[in-house]
């Protein structure tokens, strides 16, 4: 039913009341009942029933479905902290890879040393090929290397260790002591370097 037909049948009942209760004017009047004092019709409390039990079932249904969602989140939350986990620890493996054989000619150098120090020139050409191995295994990983021989001086890269008479002009490195390095173009490391007066 419709509130509008619920409404037509409270007032049909209201004016059935009304007619009855005209048997003198020595008897009181009975105060009017207001809709929430009369009874329902079994049709109009099935149907609030029926109403009550399909909002029941859709509010069951929304906090199913809340549950559900709120399980979702915890997981993935779980999941992306195990891969971010994962992630720092794994993170360098590449890298270590390639810095194995870099290790390996190193010791091959320091066992044939050992072995023939007459060989001093082919161990030192050996040395110089597996630094130059190091330094493009550090470039594929962003590492650069800052030596500034015969730059200008620049505090934000270089660390000044002492200063000398010479150059062409004051302020430029004349020797570079220690090397720096970028990562990324983030300074890691500042070049330890000799500047002149």
């Amino acid at each position: 039913m419709t509130n509008k037909s619920t409404h037509e049948s409270i007032e049909a009942k209201l004016a059935k009341l009304n007619k009855g209760s005209g048997k003198g004017a020595a008897e009181k009047a009975e105060p009017e009942k207001t809709s929430a004092e009369l009874p329902l019709d079994p049709v109009d409390s099935e149907e609030v029933m029926q109403r009550l039990n399909e909002a029941e079932q859709k509010a069951s249904q929304h906090w199913d479905r809340i549950l559900r969602m709120q399980a979702d989140m915890e997981n993935a939350a779980r999941r992306a902290e195990r891969e971010l986990a994962d992630t720092q620890k794994y993170v360098l493996g590449k890298f270590v890879n390639e810095l194995l054989p870099v290790v390996d000619n190193l010791e091959r150098a320091v066992t044939a040393a050992q072995d023939s120090p007459s060989d001093a020139p082919a161990i030192l050409e050996g040395v110089h090929l597996t630094l130059k191995m190091l330094a493009n295994a550090l470039e594929k990983f962003g590492v650069k290397q800052v030596n500034p021989l015969h730059e200008d001086f620049n505090p934000l890269f270089h660390e000044a260790v002492s200063t000398q008479a010479g150059g062409t002009k004051p302020g430029q490195v004349l020797a570079v002591l220690q090397k720096g390095y970028l990562l990324n173009e983030r300074l890691v490391r500042p070049a330890m370097v000799v500047v002149s007066k």
